[in-house]
């Protein structure tokens, strides 16, 4: 190859790098303090009027899924994170391809992907069995119904965003006893993309007629956090177990425990103390 066509080839990869990362909004790369080490603390932050609230393992217990899952794949429940991250990532490629099948189809192929890379046999309806009845009945952590009702006293406006089905996610609701605590139910379903592509969020911005930083997007997932923060959204962090923070973008707004945690940091931020120092926590 000559060098005049690797530095060709090498200018088309920066420019390709450049608008993949266009519409990014993280913190420039020579400011002295990481990104991990920071938590916001803008206190010209209004307090947000709507909560966002994702829906699998931030609020509901996956432990049912897991168990149905491993036994599906001979046993190995260990496998559910590969699983899982497997469900993520081709959620995504369909999105990047201008594709879509519903959440549940992904899932059954990536739980077939992984059977198959660990030699486990495995039929399509067992793989599809495995997964939509145990996530249809999944249990809300023990701090979320009293978590959420507190938001609700408090004045917040209770919404949930998931890459479920609109009737998965209403069977769901149901059976946790979460129904009549949230205004509306969003799902990815109406643009056909995935969770973080900014068209979901913005979605539920359009709906409800607010601005992007009157609104708090909880999960416990960082890459959802990544993609809200992106659209401008607060953020807050759930660490539910395994989960951790995500170093390449700007530290959340909040980051808590749980949900009782987060109820008492939003009524700190509201008292007339608060506003002279930081309202956020340093955790």
């Amino acid at each position: 190859m000559t060098d005049s066509r690797s530095r060709r080839l090498f200018t088309l990869s920066l420019i390709m790098v450049a608008a993949t990362f266009a519409n990014a909004q993280e913190t420039p790369p020579s400011t002295s303090q990481s990104n991990q080490d920071k938590t916001m603390s803008n206190n010209s932050q209004p307090r947000p009027k709507v909560i966002i609230f994702d829906v699998n393992e931030t609020l509901l217990d996956l432990t049912p899924l897991k168990t149905s899952v491993g036994k599906a794949l001979n046993g190995r429940e260990d496998l559910l994170p590969l699983w899982f991250s497997t469900m993520l990532h081709y959620s995504l490629v369909e999105t990047l391809s201008d594709n879509y099948h519903s959440f549940g189809e992904i899932g059954t192929a990536a739980l077939m992907m992984v059977a198959e890379t660990q030699g486990i046999e495995l039929l399509h309806e067992d793989a599809r069995e495995a997964i939509v009845t145990p996530l249809r009945s999944l249990p809300p952590h023990p701090d979320v119904i009293a978590g959420l009702k507190a938001l609700n006293e408090d004045g917040f406006r209770i919404v949930s965003l998931t890459n479920s089905s609109a009737v998965g996610v209403e069977t769901q609701f149901k059976n946790a006893g979460l129904t009549d605590v949230f205004e509306k139910r969003y799902t990815i379903e109406t643009v056909r993309k995935y969770k973080p592509h900014p068209d979901t969020y913005r979605m539920v911005l359009s709906d409800l007629g607010v601005q992007p930083a009157e609104v708090l997007m909880v999960a416990a997932h960082a890459w959802d956090l990544a993609g809200a923060r992106n659209v401008g959204l607060q953020t807050a962090f759930v660490r539910r177990p395994g989960k951790t923070l995500y170093p390449n973008v700007a530290r959340p707004d909040y980051v808590v425990s749980d949900l009782a945690e987060l109820v008492k940091l939003l009524r700190r931020d509201e008292t007339p103390s608060a506003a002279g120092g930081d309202s956020k926590n340093e955790k």
